[in-house]
């Protein structure tokens, strides 16, 4: 059996800048009042009529993935595409990036795990390349959230935590046992789905046609809707689960991790968990700070850029972790 190993990583975020003074122009709020509660100083939202779409930021990424990795686009074998924001309702945007790309007809999955979405992405393309059916996979996390977000003192809430950006990797066939992803962990808890939740449009409540003809100016099931008490309790506690499954899993104790690079939820998350785990600040790469919380994008981001700042090294035991919307949370154990 072989294992899976990232020899390429790429990310794109808008060259917009949004501050938390520029959003207290739009609704009733302040930077302080941010940063307390996430930790948020600034976030990337895509200017309307930007050619940027969560398909074409994915393709950005892309490139720069597969430039570093030293392959042709004609060796990647599969596409997964991990987001919640899609160009459309279908058909997903896996099979825009293929015909982006110009790669041959390989298949394309998109998944919607929300906040989870690049764990679950990885452990899918993990396992085609486990088998040995496939060498080479393309793992894109892209997000377009401010097009979608109630931008009012109503909405300020969610709308104050989300930015937009793409991050990718190449997963690579590797014979060496010893390196690459070493195991990854699922979970979901469905009972706690609207917690976390965009209601509409959707074929089981309210679709397009109800939300024209009801036009209600009141009407707010399709904009995100977060209980983020609830949920904030939640993530601290299978952050800490899934992370410690994962060491356990590989016969590991949190004194071998060299880099923790947790969702970028909330900075408070990320702090709580380090204070857990007893990590140095340089064993914990946040950047939530600048880039708000791209859900399936935040970890590619967040990974790239530990990598590239040279956070990460040949050699590092290095853990992913996600919880988000479903409920649904995982974790990667790496040998880089």
């Amino acid at each position: 059996m072989y294992n899976s190993k990232i020899i390429g990583l790429g990310y794109y975020v808008p060259d917009n800048v949004v501050t938390n003074d520029d959003l207290s122009k739009l609704m009733d709020t302040n930077d302080a009042w941010i940063q307390e509660r996430t930790g948020i100083k600034e976030r990337r939202w895509v200017k309307p009529g930007s050619e940027d779409t969560t398909s074409v930021m994915g393709v950005k990424a892309a490139k720069i993935a597969i430039e570093r990795a030293g392959i042709d686009k004609d060796d990647i074998d599969l596409i997964v595409f991990a987001t919640l924001s899609p160009d459309y309702y279908f058909p997903g945007p896996g099979v825009q990036v293929q015909k982006a790309l110009d790669i041959k007809t390989v298949g394309a999955i998109d998944i919607r795990n929300q906040c989870s979405g690049f764990i679950y992405g990885l452990s899918v393309a993990d396992q085609f390349i486990k088998t040995g059916m496939y060498k080479n996979v393309l793992v894109i996390g892209s997000e377009i959230h401010s097009k979608g977000l109630d931008i009012s003192t109503r909405g300020r809430g969610v709308s104050v935590i989300f930015g937009d950006g793409a991050g990718a990797v190449i997963l690579s066939q590797t014979e060496d046992n010893t390196k690459g992803i070493l195991s990854t962990h699922l979970h979901s808890q469905g009972e706690h789905a609207e917690e976390l939740a965009l209601i509409a449009p959707a074929m089981g409540t309210r679709w397009v046609s109800d939300i024209l003809r009801d036009n209600d100016p009141e009407d707010d099931s399709y904009f995100p809707h977060m209980n983020g008490q609830f949920v904030f309790k939640n993530a601290v506690v299978r952050f800490s689960e899934v992370i410690m499954e994962g060491l356990v899993a590989n016969n590991l104790d949190k004194d071998a991790i060299d880099m923790l690079i947790p969702h970028q939820a909330n900075l408070r998350i990320s702090q709580f968990i380090q204070k857990k785990f007893g990590l140095a600040d340089d064993k914990v790469f946040n950047n939530i700070m600048k880039y708000g919380n791209t859900t399936a994008a935040s970890i590619p981001i967040a990974l790239t850029e530990a990598w590239e700042q040279g956070k990460i090294k040949e050699g590092d035991t290095v853990v992913l972790a996600a919880f988000g919307s479903g409920f649904t949370w995982g974790s990667a154990i790496i040998k880089w």
